[in-house]
């Protein structure tokens, strides 16, 4: 399966976190559709079935990502 660039799982990393940021407020119809979009495309990409286990496989692909244990899983 071929896997994104880097570059672009981050960019689909922050598209996604963004509009769920605490500060962000609930959003519009557009804007939970457009992450869902995200989400879709951050699975599609990393091959996963859950957006959980896609942030986690995405952010493993980028560099400097300790790939030896779950360090970018949050708490």
């Amino acid at each position: 399966m071929p896997l994104a660039h880097p570059v672009v799982l981050r960019n689909l990393i922050e598209r996604y976190e963004i509009p769920r940021a605490p500060h962000a407020g609930n959003g519009t119809g557009e804007a939970r559709r457009r992450t869902e979009d995200v989400a879709y495309t951050l699975r599609a990409s990393t091959g996963t079935r859950g957006i959980d286990a896609a942030l986690v496989a995405a952010r493993r692909r980028l560099p400097g990502a300790r790939t030896e244990d779950d360090s970018l899983l949050t708490a």
